[in-house]
């Protein structure tokens, strides 16, 4: 689902849509604009009266003083009409995969009616079968069959859904593949999740984080505050008997605020938004963006996240007197017709290490005995030789035997490193064991290591005992683990580190997973878990991935980085056009008593006049928005690393280069006008 930003179709819409929020009442949400447009409507006045005065000079510095100050309100509402334009490619992409579709209805008679999808309600009770579409979001009361979900994730591959595990959630326009579903309807008309997605994509400018509440507040304070100056600033002129005139007044009122992140801060937000998107996260809450930002604690589960999921045989332990080929050969042939994880990574292991290739048994020879809850065994009887493997109290039983003191030794320490052993019999005797582990996923230990060098706490969730949990979070490099995790006990803990400060990020999919879930601060819900924890959580990863957490959190601490480099630029470069505009106002004499005083040392940049420095401050004011708008859409790259370090890195290149390119930009701005001769250099 990702696009480029920039696409002539996206631009020509973005550029439709800037003079659409011309508006002022769409912009008076951004203050600071909103104070830049009042700005170029009175200055276009100003142009007025000058064209009506005949005053050819005055008219062309004017003038242009207005053309570029509605271009800083354009360019400021382009760069938030490009960022919505993302969203909206999003909904209409959304908007086409849901068509109208029929349902056959089970009624209380167990007779089935064909309805139009959009009857159905809550609680409604119908049958799909394969090449169907889902007529809205339910849960799987009977069968199991493979669903197409690209329409909503993207993802081409099947997914299964059945009826009372963690997967019987579905979700309406997708469609079923193979067998029959019958399903019980829980969302009604326009409640349905794509229907919720389609509307929170479209409304994400609204989603402001209580961050960026903040500073749009102190935006407008800061604004108000220049505002008050520049008025005052009309009289103390007058006085030094050097009035200055409205235009000049407003572009200092402009050169003053801080425009740039004002113009870009809507755009940030929404991008911000679009990023998740791209990623197939729906986020429910723009709180939850924010705190995605501010996690400090992520919790993840070991199974599927950490650990590949499936336990491999990755070691045979012979006891005395057997080699470990033969262990190994006896354990492949116990295998053959396990088609479990665990039995097929058995023979994978024993070609691996002694080239024993899987042979087809001859059907009438050979006797598989399949594995039981109630032996924990399975094997196979072949020639007259009766080959087990399972648990090892269970094998121990069938042999009747112990093991010798040597292997003992080996299970112990497979059970303390988190693995699983497995012992290996032919008759009654025990032959070796298997070591079964958990595989971490290859690079999470890398993650997690970026995750505390930004001084993110990581916690591993397991079922497993605390001895097998200590080994596997020690393996997998977590900070802590909460070991034999039950629903209460997760919820629990999710209370006890926010009570002591932290914001909690985590990951679930089933109904056990909801209590903590709901009292996490960023709960992301997979889309193939139950009802329970999508309405439980505040984000919904369609890819059901749960290693995207990472993902999300390094999101919104990129949403954070960017509005904090962009807010960091935006006030110190206008300390540089402080440097243009203030000197060139008051360049001429200031009179102060009998005493004659020049403030033209100030002009520090040598600027060509007072017109000339005062139309290069606000061109260089209006261009450096679309210049950032790439930054602002894309964000600045993320490097995880200490709060101490994202400061010095923020102030060494977006404060000191926010402080050096505007003394650069406004002096070759100012030679290009004088060079052109826009203006009247006469002072």
């Amino acid at each position: 689902m990702q696009q480029s930003f920039w696409t002539r179709e996206s631009i020509t819409q973005g550029t439709k849509q800037a003079f659409v929020k011309l508006d002022p009442r769409s912009l008076m949400h951004n203050p600071v604009m909103f104070a830049v447009e009042v700005g170029a409507a009175l200055t276009t006045i100003d142009s007025v009266r000058y064209m009506v005065d005949g005053n050819g000079t005055s008219l062309a510095f004017v003038g242009q003083i207005t053309i570029w100050l509605w271009l800083t309100v354009i360019f400021a509402t382009f760069a938030e009409a490009m960022a919505e334009g993302r969203g909206a490619a999003h909904a209409e992409f959304l908007r086409q995969t849901r068509t109208e579709t029929t349902a056959r209805l089970v009624a209380a008679d167990g007779s089935v009616e064909v309805i139009p999808a959009s009857d159905l309600k809550k609680g409604d009770v119908v049958l799909v079968a394969a090449e169907e579409i889902i007529p809205g979001d339910g849960e799987v009361k009977e069968g199991i069959a493979a669903v197409d979900e690209s329409a909503i994730t993207g993802e081409s591959a099947p997914v299964i859904r059945e009826s009372g595990g963690d997967r019987s959630a579905v979700t309406g326009g997708t469609k079923v593949i193979s067998d029959e579903l019958r399903i019980e309807i829980t969302a009604g008309r326009g409640e349905s999740f794509l229907d919720k997605m389609i509307e929170l994509i479209e409304s994400a400018k609204r989603y402001k984080t209580p961050n960026e509440i903040a500073l749009a507040l102190l935006l407008a304070g800061l604004t108000l505050i220049f505002l008050v100056v520049v008025i005052t600033l009309a009289p103390l002129s007058s006085y030094a008997k050097s009035p200055v005139g409205i235009t000049v007044l407003i572009a200092l009122l402009v050169a003053l605020a801080p425009t740039t992140i004002g113009g870009l801060l809507s755009a940030i937000g929404i991008s911000g938004m679009n990023r998740l998107f791209e990623r197939n996260v729906l986020a429910l809450s723009g709180r939850a963006v924010e705190a995605a930002g501010d996690a400090n604690v992520i919790m993840l589960d070991k199974t599927g996240t950490l650990t590949i999921g499936n336990r491999e045989a990755t070691e045979f332990i012979p006891t005395t007197g057997v080699s470990e080929r033969s262990l190994a050969e006896a354990a492949q042939l116990s295998s053959l017709a396990d088609e479990t994880p665990e039995g097929r990574s058995i023979v994978v292991l024993a070609k691996e290490k002694y080239d024993l290739r899987a042979v087809d048994l001859p059907e009438h020879e050979v006797e598989f005995v399949p594995f039981s809850a109630e032996t924990r065994m399975s094997g196979v009887n072949y020639m007259g030789r009766e080959i087990r493997k399972g648990a090892v109290d269970s094998v121990c039983s069938w042999t009747g035997c112990q093991t010798d003191p040597a292997l003992g030794a080996a299970i112990e320490r497979i059970a303390r490193s988190g693995g699983t052993p497995l012992l290996v019999s032919e008759g009654k005797r025990i032959l070796g064991a298997i070591h079964l582990k958990d595989v971490v996923k290859e690079g999470i230990q890398e993650k997690l290591a970026a995750l505390r060098a930004a001084g993110i706490r990581t916690v591993m969730i397991t079922g497993d005992n605390p001895v097998t949990a200590e080994a596997i979070a020690k393996e997998v490099g977590v900070d802590d683990f909460l070991s034999e995790a039950t629903p209460e006990k997760k919820m629990e803990y999710v209370r006890q580190m926010k009570s002591e400060g932290y914001m909690v990020a985590m990951v679930g999919d089933g109904t056990n997973d909801a209590p903590a879930l709901a009292n996490a601060d960023v709960a992301v819900a997979m889309n193939t878990g139950t009802m329970a924890a999508r309405e439980a959580g505040n984000m919904i990863d369609l890819d059901s991935n749960p290693t995207k957490l990472i993902e999300i959190v390094e999101v919104g601490k990129q949403i954070l980085i960017t509005r904090g480099s962009l807010t960091t630029f935006s006030i110190t470069n206008d300390i540089a056009k402080y440097f243009a505009i203030i000197p060139a106002m008051f360049v001429a004499l200031y009179v102060s008593g009998h005493k004659v005083v020049s403030l033209g040392a100030l002009n520090i940049m040598r600027l060509t006049s007072p017109q000339t420095a005062i139309l290069s401050a606000i061109i260089f004011n209006a261009l450096i928005i679309p210049i950032l708008i790439p930054l602002a859409l894309k964000g600045v790259r993320y490097r995880p690393s200490s709060a101490a370090t994202l400061l010095r890195r923020n102030l060494l290149i977006y404060g000191l280069g926010g402080l050096i390119a505007p003394f650069i930009g406004i002096k070759l701005i100012d030679m290009i006008v004088t060079a052109l001769h826009l203006v009247s250099t006469v002072h």
